[in-house]
């Protein structure tokens, strides 16, 4: 495994984050997450505003933060859907702030991005639900939220890509395009690549494992919306663009899945970023390849919005 005088320094940062005050491995897991983003994602680049709301059900509330991009102030705005990662247990606003104002900007269109319920807490399919009825709301509220409910992405990052995933096979009439970041669709974790990079860098095989046991009760191991390298139709998924990242443990998941799309004849479309890690979206403060991956998500989601 050559890794780039870039990605080295990265690594022998990431060694150096001691998470404050773990009370236990989950909490370690999610802290750390916190660290590492805050401290390589690089400077956050300013939007013209962000609000805060919280969308009731019946039995919760689920957060959700709108980002409006810097220099647009239209109302019946293009709108994107986030869906963050974390291995479905970590992860929210501040771990992928940095993104999403970059994402915000360059494609100029609002960003909606869902806190949803994480596991332990709230196994699956808590967080699945939560994305879906967040979803619901905003096409039922576009016109008061200034946006066009017929010019929606959702983009999803790692566990949020997973999670896209399910969520477009089941309302994909609604969006107009998906992104998927490094996704992570399978918990088998029996690949070549989870093979290769078993110990690292960023993710490790054993992390994996207590993730996939903390957010999917046995009883759905075979579900295709919990596991999406499961599923088999695809009818609803609108043009999608997947990210796959050289050194990534899931590398090998999100080939197949691109493999079990345009099997099935969607329209889909796989960049593949030499050298890079997983995570990679976390790291513009010393990664050039961060904004690269910004402008290739934005060149698509303009194809598809008006």
């Amino acid at each position: 495994m050559q890794l780039t005088p870039k990605i080295n320094q990265i690594l022998n940062h990431l060694e150096k984050i001691q998470s404050f005050n773990p009370q236990n491995p989950l909490d370690d897991t999610r802290k750390y997450l916190e660290a590492m983003t805050l401290q390589l994602s690089g400077k956050k680049e300013a939007v013209a505003m962000i609000e805060e709301l919280d969308i009731p059900m019946a039995d919760h509330q689920i957060p959700v933060r709108i980002y409006r991009p810097k220099g647009k102030a239209v109302q019946k705005s293009s709108a994107i859907i986030y869906i963050h990662g974390g291995w479905f247990i970590a992860g929210g606003y501040e771990t992928h702030d940095a993104v999403v104002r970059k994402l915000a900007n360059k494609t100029e269109s609002v960003v909606i991005f869902i806190d949803y319920r994480l596991a332990p807490e709230h196994p699956f399919p808590a967080g699945l639900n939560d994305c879906l009825d967040a979803v619901q709301w905003v096409i039922e509220n576009a016109e008061s939220l200034g946006i066009d409910r017929d010019q929606i992405g959702i983009i999803g990052d790692s566990a949020g890509g997973g999670l896209s995933t399910a969520i477009s096979t089941q309302i994909g009439e609604l969006f107009k395009f998906q992104v998927l970041i490094y996704p992570a669709v399978d918990n088998q974790l029996n690949t070549k690549t989870w093979e290769t990079y078993e110990n690292g860098p960023v993710l490790n095989k054993q992390g994996g494992i207590d993730a996939w046991n903390w957010y999917l009760p046995k009883e759905e191991a075979h579900n295709p919306f919990a596991v999406p390298i499961l599923i088999k139709d695809f009818k609803n998924t609108p043009p999608t663009l997947i990210i796959i990242a050289e050194h990534d443990p899931l590398a090998d998941d999100a080939k197949h899945l691109t493999m079990n799309m345009e099997n099935a004849g969607m329209s889909v479309k796989s960049i593949f970023y030499k050298d890079m890690v997983h995570g990679f979206m976390h790291m513009g403060e010393v990664l050039d390849e961060t904004q690269s991956a910004i402008g290739e998500m934005a060149d698509f989601a303009r194809q598809y919005l008006g």
